[in-house]
């Protein structure tokens, strides 16, 4: 009904002054704001992307490699940049032990990353899976592949991934287990949501449901919960799932969504989860989509929606996501990727 009044008066415009119609309806179509210009910091590797020779050149000044998968208008990229790359003294630790070299996901520069894998930067991450940006990628001396980062993650967390690869860590304790015994911190208190529920049994749960991974070394679960919690269309997608909250430190024991009878941190060792808070997106049991890092609310939301709505079942994230977009925009809906 509402479509009907809105159309019966353009109609009319658009007999008597086509032109003014045009510009109507272009201002009725919703955009996009929020992204953000960046460039990688100058003291970045220039990189012929012949990434042995790098890893070859780095070895000989004790060095590890680090590849930084970004994105154009990426606000993610930008906040880590601003907070992990160009912060004095977190820029000083990066230069003393990485070369650091720039890869857009969807660039279009040659790049051999070994003698099997040599084609364009876009098909690159397409091979490594890169479905976030920022994705940060660390490669050991012998340019194999050693620690991985997805999206966002703030300073005191990063902090704690350099140090797991420049100290070569990785020969003997997985980045998980590297960051449980090293994250000792007690920096925030599990928050109460009225929408968590007090399931111990997860494989009772038919229909969609959320795990979210909290501990007290978070750094980020009060960004969570004030920014994203509190939201109206984010709880509106939320309401769609069954949703339980647990300390991933916790020896509590739970039934997994398998049926399995375990504790919770064996639980999350075994998820491979290493980020705090960790919110996992499952349907009738099976595992459908993780989040792992900080996220603004569109795309929150539309992680939730994507499951919770069952459009899971019929699309893959990139395609769906593609579509949720234009039919915002075409709605008249702006889109605010940074709020």
């Amino acid at each position: 009904m509402h479509r009907q009044k809105l159309f019966r008066p353009l109609f009319c415009l658009l007999i008597i002054t086509p032109v003014l119609i045009l510009n109507i309806s272009a201002a009725e179509r919703g955009t996009i704001t929020g992204g953000v210009t960046h460039h990688a910091p100058e003291w970045f590797k220039d990189s012929f992307l012949e990434i042995s020779d790098d890893v070859d050149e780095a070895a000989q000044h004790n060095k590890h490699v680090m590849l930084f998968f970004q994105l154009n208008d990426c606000p993610y990229c930008d906040r880590m940049l601003t907070e992990c790359f160009e912060e004095e003294s977190m820029k000083g630790l990066i230069q003393e032990s990485f070369d650091v070299i720039a890869i857009n996901i969807k660039g279009d520069r040659d790049i051999a990353f070994n003698d099997e894998l040599s084609m364009t930067e876009k098909q690159l991450s397409e091979e490594l899976n890169i479905r976030a940006t920022p994705s940060i990628i660390f490669v050991d001396k012998s340019n194999n592949l050693v620690a991985r980062v997805n999206g966002y993650r703030s300073p005191e967390r990063f902090r704690h991934v350099l140090d797991y690869v420049s100290s070569s860590a990785y020969t003997k304790l997985s980045l998980a287990d590297y960051l449980e015994v090293n994250l000792k911190a007690v920096v925030y208190r599990l928050r109460a949501h009225e929408l968590f529920s007090n399931v111990n049994d997860l494989s009772s749960v038919k229909g969609p449901l959320a795990v979210i991974f909290e501990d007290s070394a978070c750094y980020d679960c009060d960004e969570f919960h004030d920014k994203l919690l509190t939201r109206d269309d984010v709880l509106t997608e939320l309401k769609r799932f069954t949703t339980v909250r647990l300390d991933a430190a916790s020896e509590d024991e739970i039934i997994d969504t398998h049926g399995n009878l375990t504790r919770v941190r064996d639980w999350v060792r075994s998820l491979n989860l290493n980020y705090r808070p960790g919110v996992v997106l499952f349907d009738q049991g099976l595992e459908i989509s993780r989040i792992e890092s900080l996220l603004y609310s569109y795309h929150f939301k539309e992680n939730l929606r994507y499951v919770g709505g069952g459009f899971h079942k019929q699309q893959d994230y990139e395609s769906y996501s593609q579509a949720r977009r234009e039919e915002l925009l075409a709605a008249g809906i702006d889109i605010n990727l940074s709020e």
